[in-house]
């Protein structure tokens, strides 16, 4: 004799079974309603017009060469104030190109957006969905 026994985590909050794969089709219909947003298509825009200007790619890889170089020179003691204070030139630099001050912005907003999914996603869950949801031991 067979019993069928239900678990707490077969069933949903109204007490009727979860069926893993619509619980999968519902994610999978969230992702596509992300992409079709205004704040991620602009977002997906910003970062093409970035990616595809030189100067911008050319002032990408100067600002990261500074901040990898400051890096390790203040593993090994040697960082001062003026290695530092080029590193903030080049962000600035950077950052004050239009293409990319239009990429930080709609990240920005693109994130907000996020952020407000993940905690209506994460309210009736005892994790973070989007922070937290893959750790195992979490200090409070």
């Amino acid at each position: 004799m067979s019993v069928d026994r239900e678990t707490d985590a077969d069933t949903s909050a109204t007490g009727e079974p979860s069926d893993p794969a619509e619980v999968e089709r519902l994610a999978t219909e969230l992702g596509a309603a992300i992409a079709d947003l205004p704040a991620y298509r602009e977002f997906e825009a910003a970062k093409a017009a970035v990616e595809a200007d030189d100067e911008a790619q050319e002032r990408i890889g100067e600002f990261e060469r500074l901040r990898e170089e400051f890096a390790v020179a203040r593993q090994t003691g040697q960082a001062d104030e003026a290695a530092l204070q080029e590193v903030r030139n080049a962000q600035e630099q950077l950052h004050s190109m239009p293409k990319m001050e239009r990429y930080l912005a709609a990240q920005e907003q693109l994130e907000e957006r996020l952020e407000t999914f993940n905690e209506a996603i994460s309210a009736p869950l005892a994790v973070d969905f989007g922070g937290e949801a893959g750790g195992c031991c979490q200090d409070d």
